[in-house]
């Protein structure tokens, strides 16, 4: 659809709120979220009033001198973003067809939300992260090994082990993404997501746009504070050994192990992780990820930029921490274990069908390729959907 200075264009229905920097905008009709500064909410008031682009544009030039504006192409970014219902007193057709998935869970009652996440639980779960903190401090021993893995001697009873673990565990970490949402009385969704090459589920948090921004760290950080719960449980269990059963002492080992992992890979906020998230919401300085990243090849690439937004030097900083971080679980865990597993699996195949060690290396074959497969589906799936929340300016904060 054509676009002229004299088009008089009609919005959807949207909801507009401040919040740390700019304005956050929810499109009451798709429940899609953006981030625009105040100029574009200008623009949008102007809009309304049913005035036109070429009079909205000379109206803010007046208004922003020293900015550059341009409502042909605002306007245009509007109607991309299927924000438009109507230029000229035409309808826009959607030329696309929306596949969002809806949000569902409402049947958890907003109540029981509100029982784990209100005024004393925000300082509970905080607290307990220092004890768990203090407890690893003075129990150097609790840390974990890559050998608490292994609390059998067949490796496929390791892993199904782990995997069945992992699962509650994960399931668990989400449980408190989704109660956090829910005590506002939001919907949500769980899917299958990825983090680099790990295949994760995840919570869709997109309703927490339309809470302030304190509200959408305790959602954040929800999952967190769940486990910390477990760890605190785990960590006093090793500490007492109330159990004379070796398997069951394994059993809460590895449960602490995977708390942990999880834990430290949260900090590895390169990934988007939930701490980025809290990082980011919290800063004001949204899409610090490709700022980063943009900063980060700039210096590399020896293009020395003067960078005005001193976050997105800092969040530079714990991104190459948070790679280090990776590499650091490669070589004290996951390699390690690997090594661990390969040497003592794979000489299974040269033995008997019929023989325990032949199917140990078989069903471990196979959960790898299981692996293999959910992180090719959660490729497939966050590259086939668009995105929901988007920032649709570029360039300097006023620009339009």
């Amino acid at each position: 659809m054509q676009l002229t200075a004299e088009s008089i264009i009609s919005l959807h229905e949207l909801k507009i709120r401040k919040d740390n920097k700019h304005y956050i905008i929810e499109d009451l009709v798709t429940q899609e979220f953006y981030e625009m500064p105040v100029i574009c909410i200008d623009a949008i008031v102007l809009i309304n009033n049913g005035i036109s682009l070429g009079e909205i544009e000379h109206l803010l030039k007046e208004k922003y001198p020293n900015d550059e504006v341009d409502l042909l192409d605002f306007a245009q970014q509007l109607l991309d973003l299927d924000l438009i219902e109507m230029v000229d007193g035409t309808k826009v057709s959607v030329e696309k067809v929306r596949t969002q998935e809806k949000l569902g869970l409402k049947w958890i009652s907003p109540k029981i939300g509100k029982f784990f996440f209100n005024r004393f639980t925000h300082f509970f779960y905080p607290l307990l992260l220092l004890v768990n903190l203090v407890l690893f401090i003075s129990h150097h021993h609790l840390f974990p090994r890559y050998q608490d893995l292994f609390v059998f001697d067949t490796m496929m009873f390791n892993i199904m082990l782990y995997a069945g673990i992992s699962i509650v565990l994960i399931f668990i970490h989400e449980s408190g993404h989704i109660l956090a949402i829910r005590s506002f009385g939001l919907p949500t969704r769980l899917q299958i997501g990825n983090r680099l090459f790990f295949v994760v589920l995840e919570t869709d948090l997109t309703q927490a746009w339309s809470l302030p921004s304190k509200d959408r760290n305790i959602l954040f950080l929800a999952g967190i504070y769940f486990d910390s719960v477990l760890l605190f449980i785990a960590l006093i269990l090793k500490i007492t050994s109330p159990f004379s059963l070796e398997m069951m002492n394994g059993i809460i080992g590895l449960i602490t192990f995977d708390i942990v992992i999880r834990i430290i890979y949260q900090c590895c906020i390169y990934m988007k992780t939930d701490l980025y998230y809290v990082f980011e919401n919290s800063t004001g300085n949204y899409n610090l990820m490709e700022s980063g990243i943009e900063f980060l090849k700039g210096l590399f690439a020896r293009k020395h930029k003067d960078q005005k937004n001193r976050m997105v030097v800092f969040y530079s900083v714990f991104f190459l921490i948070g790679i280090l971080l990776t590499f650091s679980m490669f070589g004290f865990y996951y390699i390690p274990q690997l090594v661990f597993m390969m040497m003592n699996v794979l000489p299974g195949f040269a033995e008997s069908v019929s023989t325990l060690q032949f199917w140990d290396a078989a069903v471990l074959f196979g959960q790898f390729l299981i692996m293999i497969w959910l992180l090719l589906y959660s490729l497939s799936k966050k590259y086939g959907n668009r995105k929901n929340n988007r920032t649709i300016y570029s360039g300097e904060e006023n620009n339009i």
